[in-house]
């Protein structure tokens, strides 16, 4: 299988990789849904958990690939297209993927932990949706770096898929002091790396690998939906 870090890594970059996902230990993700979403990101990052809610609603198939699962907040709480979806979660985190998992276990959903930002060993059927949701800001490098994740992933997925998440951005959007001060705090910890983070270059990431990509500013957050191309690289 494809180990977590590839052997050309640094001991600086597996540290960083490391840093962005440590934080989800089993004590904060029972605390996630009310500080992260119902404060953080409400009063914050200007971007509450209904407006993201939202956006999974709009996106989101009945075969569909979660990566970066958190708490499994929106997983739990979004309405599947039917009753009984495929449903499969991917992270790095296994306290995350642990919790999530047993969140939405009415879904039976697979469990897999992989490290995105190395090829990711799948052999099963491909997806026709995906979500990134508040991950690309907690994954080191700056975006034309770490959207590489989006390389690794896009062979999982079916021709014509929905790619959509949000992301918190710092470089054009507008931001209090409060949300400043804790960004930056983050940045310092390693659980975020977004300093030099712009919805200018989320959407050329974006617009590089999918079609018809959309970013929309809410507060802080870039919220993002494209389509797979039709013929893959």
């Amino acid at each position: 299988s494809t180990p977590l870090y590839s052997s050309a890594a640094s001991d600086v970059y597996k540290r960083q990789v490391h840093a962005g996902q440590a934080a989800y230990t089993p004590f904060t993700l029972s605390l996630y849904d009310k500080a992260v979403l119902g404060v953080s990101c409400r009063w914050l990052w200007r971007c509450p958990a209904s407006r993201l809610l939202g956006h999974y609603q709009a996106n989101i198939t009945d075969n569909h690939l979660d990566v970066g699962v958190g708490s499994g907040y929106f997983l739990d709480k979004v309405r599947f297209p039917s009753s009984s979806p495929r449903l499969a979660l991917m992270d790095l985190n296994t306290d995350s993927l642990a919790f999530c998992a047993r969140r939405v276990a009415r879904y039976q959903p697979d469990v897999l932990q992989r490290n995105v930002l190395t090829p990711i060993d799948f052999d099963g059927p491909r997806f026709d949706s995906l979500a990134m949701n508040l991950l690309f800001h907690c994954l080191p490098g700056s975006l034309p770096e770490k959207v590489v994740a989006l390389d690794h992933l896009l062979p999982l997925l079916n021709p014509g898929a929905r790619v959509f998440g949000a992301t918190l951005l710092q470089g054009d959007v507008s931001r209090s002091l409060p949300a400043k001060g804790l960004m930056s705090l983050y940045n310092a910890k390693g659980i975020f790396s977004n300093r030099d983070d712009s919805v200018v270059a989320l959407r050329e990431a974006l617009a590089s690998r999918l079609d018809d990509v959309h970013v929309e500013v809410q507060g802080c957050a870039g919220l993002f939906h494209g389509r797979v191309r039709k013929t893959l690289p």
